[in-house]
């Protein structure tokens, strides 16, 4: 790793830490040049969805759009039969993947890692497994804990809470290596968990789970078998944008 791409990551893991307003646009510490120059390939176009398509898309599904880089997907526009998640063009097995993402009051959405796109895998968490994204104000004592912001959905949950309120820019740092069986995930530069990605301890950390037999929920799941797969971004009820998606192949 050289001493630019050290720089770059340093920033972005100092950032929420130096500034103090947090609608700060992240975008604007890049120097995107070391960024497109260097390992780190951008995810999203300006104004297209280019690399991107609707989850099964028939042609009839709408609800994202793309303004100066930033993906929003409103449910009140949405139309269109069936899931509406963004499935990425390509496929990935081992990487590291910085976004930024805010949610209306009430909202929440997930991304996704390992998806595999068949008619018969209705949704994308059929097959991929989830870090949770959700507005902070949902939070409260009776709550799954996995299913707080940063968490492994239904697996994981994180050390801490660091989420911005609704409507604010949070940033995720997340580390997918499948060689080395490591799952990580940095919220608003706070390492807020780790996980397995396959083996005994992901084989324990289903226990007691719905997705032990998933089956019983979804039919023909598959849930975390696939290493390499697409990665998703989530429909849900409410605006959910994102913007600054980033990605290493490790």
């Amino acid at each position: 790793m050289n001493y630019k791409i050290i720089t770059l990551l340093s920033l972005v893991f100092t950032a929420s830490n130096i500034f103090s307003d947090k609608e700060l646009k992240l975008s604007e510490i890049y120097d995107s040049n070391i960024v497109e120059s260097s390992e780190w390939v951008s995810l999203f176009k300006k104004n297209s969805l280019e690399g991107w398509h609707y989850y099964q898309d028939d042609g009839s599904k709408t609800g994202w759009t793309v303004d100066n880089g930033v993906f929003t997907f409103n449910s009140k526009n949405a139309t269109g039969e069936g899931d509406k998640s963004l499935i990425s063009d390509d496929e990935y097995t081992s990487f590291v993947i910085y976004f930024e993402w805010k949610v209306s009051s009430r909202s929440n959405s997930g991304f996704f890692w390992g998806v595999k796109e068949d008619s018969k895998y209705e949704f994308p968490y059929i097959t991929g497994p989830e870090i949770q994204i959700l507005d902070s104000g949902l939070n409260d004592e009776t709550q799954d804990k996995t299913t707080i912001a940063g968490g492994l959905y239904g697996l994981a949950a994180p050390k801490k809470i660091v989420t911005n309120p609704a409507n604010e820019w949070n940033s995720f740092l997340i580390t997918i290596d499948q060689e080395k069986n490591y799952g990580n995930v940095v919220h608003n530069g706070a390492d807020i968990v780790t996980f397995p990605l396959r083996g005994n301890a992901w084989e324990k950390m289903l226990e007691g789970t719905k997705f032990v037999d998933c089956v019983n929920e979804w039919k023909h799941c598959e849930f975390g078998k696939f290493k390499t797969g697409k990665i998703s971004i989530q429909d849900h009820p409410g605006i959910i944008s994102f913007r600054n998606m980033k990605i290493k192949e490790l």
